[in-house]
């Protein structure tokens, strides 16, 4: 594989193959240039449970540290509690080491701002001209500050906050049966203690020792999650949740089926919506069924380009009570925090249970129904304009969005083709009200996609 591909420097920070792409030498420079771009004050630093993690973490350290920073350091924990702790603490900014569902031998800095969120496209592109051209703060002997650890206050205070918008004594009269399977991540201890003792489920798990490696292809999926299925069966639980390595969500329901993320990220909006009336925002890829949800409750949805920071610049500009990406199961409920947050997640499936007394299957047998479809077609560099002017000829009567990619509107469905952010890769995605159209509609974005005359301009 061509080196560029194996070592991304961007949009969230930086991701690759550690060793000979992701180096901790880059590590360094790059944190130092974090800690140039947030000033000579407090940074968080955490991370998931990748052999490479505490190499990287001391390489943090150093940048960090010759910038001027005093670094926080908050060791193994998911992603959304670094975020939640760089917020509540008045830090200036986070860092989160973690490649998230990539596989092991990846590793990433993932950047977060004063409020604990992304960096938005500003802040991308101030701390990016740092980097590029190594114009780094130095700090002198007399202002170099230290480390300090506290692993204990990012967990208590997350797990309050989000036990404090939900009806946390319900849950617990209910003794929910929960299976979960943490991939011995960053949520491997996090996780049972909040399920078992701040919700009082009974739980069954596994993969939960952060000191082993991933057992499994680290995201969690239908194809994935096998021994959490089985684990659901064969202890009759009433629900699984499962957790990628920095914490994001998979749910399975009792029967042991994988959930769509569409329909994890819908249940959640409708527990939302059903006590508090509110915008809702979603990416352009996730289900109409949002939408169905919404206006049963008289509320508005607001569509936006793919990618969590994209999603939480419209909650904060509209002052959304929910929002999130189906494409990944990722929840934002901002009365915890504005940001994807699995705990919030669980939290909200648990009260939804607890509140209607129905099952997960007939919760989501409930949910207005689809028929969607997905498939990721590689691209040459420099040839995906003329593809997708390709696509849009192909449906001149259709409603199209080019916001991100583009999708293509119909009054029973809708394509989106885009390109994705991290590989030389074009997704595809499409919906439909009948199984048919969604094949129909599928199959001629295929093949259009797949014309060697559309990537050639032809």
């Amino acid at each position: 594989m061509p080196r560029e591909h194996l070592l991304k420097i961007g949009v969230s920070g930086i991701r690759g193959v550690v060793g000979p792409f992701l180096t901790p030498q880059l590590t360094r420079a790059f944190a130092q240039a974090f800690g140039t771009y947030v000033g000579p004050r407090r940074v968080v630093v955490g991370r998931d449970t990748r052999t490479s993690g505490p190499m990287l973490q001391h390489a943090v350290h150093c940048g960090l540290l010759a910038a001027g920073c005093e670094v926080t350091d908050v060791g193994v924990l998911p992603t959304p509690t670094i975020q939640f702790y760089t917020a509540r603490c008045g830090a200036r900014g986070g860092l989160a080491i973690t490649a998230s569902h990539n596989p092991p031998e990846y590793n990433a800095l993932k950047m977060f701002n004063a409020a604990g969120l992304f960096f938005n496209h500003y802040e991308r592109s101030e701390l990016l001209d740092i980097y590029h051209q190594s114009a780094f703060r130095e700090a002198t002997n007399a202002e170099m500050r230290g480390v300090t650890r506290d692993a204990d206050a990012p967990v208590r205070l997350h797990i309050e906050q989000v036990l404090a918008q939900m009806d946390a004594e319900r849950i617990r009269a209910r003794r929910f049966r929960v299976a979960l399977d943490a991939v011995n991540g960053a949520g491997a201890v996090m996780t049972p203690h909040f399920l078992q003792h701040a919700l009082g489920c009974e739980l069954q798990a596994i993969s939960i020792d952060p000191g082993k490696p991933f057992p499994r292809v680290a995201e969690p999926g239908p194809e994935t999650l096998g021994d959490l299925a089985r684990l659901v069966r064969e202890q009759g639980c009433d629900i699984g949740f499962g957790q990628d390595p920095d914490g994001d969500l998979a749910v399975v329901d009792e029967t042991g089926r994988v959930l769509d993320n569409d329909d994890v990220l819908a249940v959640a909006i409708d527990a939302v919506l059903a006590r508090q009336r509110g915008a809702v925002v979603v990416n352009l890829t996730t289900s109409s069924a949002i939408d169905d949800i919404a206006a049963a409750r008289g509320c508005r949805v607001y569509r936006t380009p793919v990618g969590e920071a994209n999603v939480v610049e419209t909650m904060l500009a509209t002052g959304a009570v929910i929002g999130g990406e189906g494409s990944n199961g990722g929840i934002i409920y901002p009365a915890v925090q504005s940001c994807r947050d699995s705990y919030a997640g669980m939290a909200l499936w648990l009260d939804r249970l607890a509140a209607t007394g129905a099952s997960v299957s007939a919760l989501v047998e409930g949910l207005p129904r689809y028929h969607r479809r997905s498939a990721t077609v590689g691209f040459e560099h420099g040839r995906l304009g003329p593809l997708m002017q390709k696509l849009a000829g192909r449906w001149p009567e259709a409603q199209l969005d080019r916001r991100d990619g583009l999708k293509v509107g119909f009054a029973d469905g809708w394509i989106h083709a885009r390109a994705s952010n991290t590989e030389p890769l074009l997704r595809i995605a499409v919906e439909a009200k009948t199984e048919a159209r969604a094949a129909e509609l599928f199959t001629a974005a295929e093949q259009v996609a797949a014309d060697p005359s559309a990537i050639l301009g032809g």
